[in-house]
């Protein structure tokens, strides 16, 4: 989704189609088992087409080839960051001469076979971006009319990851469009993730997706506002997914995610403090983790956050439950996800502690690990994933005190420790159908 969606007029127009409904099959390519990691360009570089004038900014061949190079040759890659995705912009004004797409000849040269082919060449997988209307966000030719024509360019390119925008197109229509681009997808024999827009347009609209059809269909997607470079704008997404959790939360598993959008951590908006939070509430949330970040110029401390493999585990943990906020009172949360190691229908957990006050103070918060729903008796292994300190094992009536800097967080992880087991029975990554949050979470209110 972008901003700008309303920049010209809404454009309907009739699609003959092709397929009818009742043979548009759901998406099945096995795919984003756990949510997809990679760089992406538009929060950052948005849709800076000036070359001229701007040469090592602008929307270009020539970018995507250094973000390449700098996510293998920087670690991001050998932490799980594998995608390299072109968003908006990318595009000629007008389709070829045979309706097909084709990149800006003088941004993109040698076009997009080719740079997907030096994106494969350095292990890393491929994604480009399209829209499901008349015309992109930004103005560029739209799938409408082409879906069948456009998914096979992407199979042709061998695009691995293919991001559906859903700007002047009517959101009535999404409910067919968006499953019938996905068919063709699927059609072409090559394996993409498909990330949809098509539920926020929806709900701007006013309307109730139907969710057991995105997630039939889509990979991931968005359903709510573009993240912009702020502290406010994070805010909004955390208080979003943290209100309407009962309704987001249960969509979400293997191969299916739900995507509160980019990564900002180490560009402008955020202080550091606030760019730990992000990441260890897109862990917390199982989201995507889609860098937009200048990565020439990245402080060691921002990479350092986007690197953390303990994090990074916990977002990429194979049960695939998103996380909830489970307490909220006098601007300190507590969220809470269910990861492995399972053991005897216990969960280990993450846990991350928010400050969202701003009286430059650090808060103390204290609770036990019972308060928290943390209740196999012979306890649990606590680290702290930000500052590797190692709590030991913790029983459920032991109380546990962090210290939260402002608009900051702490982010434990806290493993099932069985007495008399062999680890391999209880490491195994399996889902039961036990629900991790059949649990009565008691943290008092005048705790803290």
């Amino acid at each position: 989704m972008r901003s700008n969606m309303n920049s010209r007029g809404l454009v309907w127009i009739v699609v003959l189609c092709t397929v009818h409904l009742n043979v548009v099959k759901s998406l099945e390519n096995g795919l984003a088992r756990t949510p997809p990691m990679g760089w992406l360009s538009w929060e950052r570089f948005r849709c800076n087409t000036d070359c001229k004038n701007d040469p090592d900014n602008c929307i270009s061949e020539n970018l995507f080839r250094t973000m390449t190079d700098l996510v293998v040759s920087e670690g991001y890659a050998a932490v799980g960051y594998e995608f390299i995705n072109v968003d908006d912009c990318w595009l000629e004004k007008e389709r070829g001469f045979s309706g097909e797409l084709v990149a800006d000849r003088e941004r993109f040269p040698r076009g997009m076979k080719d740079l997907s082919n030096y994106v494969h060449s350095k292990g890393l997988k491929f994604g480009i971006y399209e829209d499901y209307g008349n015309y992109t966000c930004a103005g560029y030719p739209g799938v409408l009319g082409y879906l069948e024509k456009d998914a096979q360019t992407f199979a042709d390119w061998d695009v691995d990851y293919v991001k559906l925008d859903g700007c002047y197109s009517h959101p009535r229509d999404m409910d067919r469009g968006y499953p019938e681009f996905g068919y063709y997808l699927n059609r072409t024999g090559k394996a993409m993730i498909y990330s949809c827009s098509w539920p926020v347009y929806q709900i701007y609209a006013g309307m109730s997706p139907n969710f057991s059809s995105i997630i039939q269909h889509c990979n991931l997607w968005r359903n709510f506002d573009d993240i912009q470079d702020s502290w406010a704008s994070v805010e909004s997404i955390i208080d979003y997914y943290g209100n309407n959790q009962d309704n987001i939360v249960p969509n979400a598993g293997p191969g299916h995610w739900n995507d509160p959008d980019m990564l900002i951590i180490g560009n402008f908006g955020l202080s550091y403090e606030q760019c730990k939070t992000q990441m260890a509430l897109w862990a917390i949330m199982a989201a995507p983790l889609l860098m937009s970040v200048d990565l020439r110029t990245i402080r060691p401390e921002y990479k350092a956050i986007l690197q953390n493999r303990k994090i990074i585990a916990v977002d990429q943990d194979p049960l695939g439950y998103q996380g909830r906020r489970i307490y909220k009172h006098n601007n300190i949360e507590i969220w809470s996800r269910p990861i492995t190691p399972i053991y005897q229908n216990y969960f280990s957990y993450a846990v991350a502690f928010v400050n969202r006050r701003t009286d430059g103070t650090p808060s103390d918060i204290a609770v036990t690990l019972r308060e928290l729903g943390l209740s196999y008796p012979g306890g649990y292994s606590v680290e702290d994933l930000y500052e590797d300190v190692n709590y030991g094992v913790l029983t459920p009536q032991t109380k546990i005190k962090v210290k939260v800097n402002p608009s900051g967080v702490v982010i434990l992880r806290a493993d099932v420790q069985p007495q008399y087991e062999h680890s391999s029975r209880f490491s195994q990554p399996l889902r039961t159908p036990y629900d991790p949050y059949n649990q009565v979470f008691q943290v008092r209110q005048n705790s803290f």
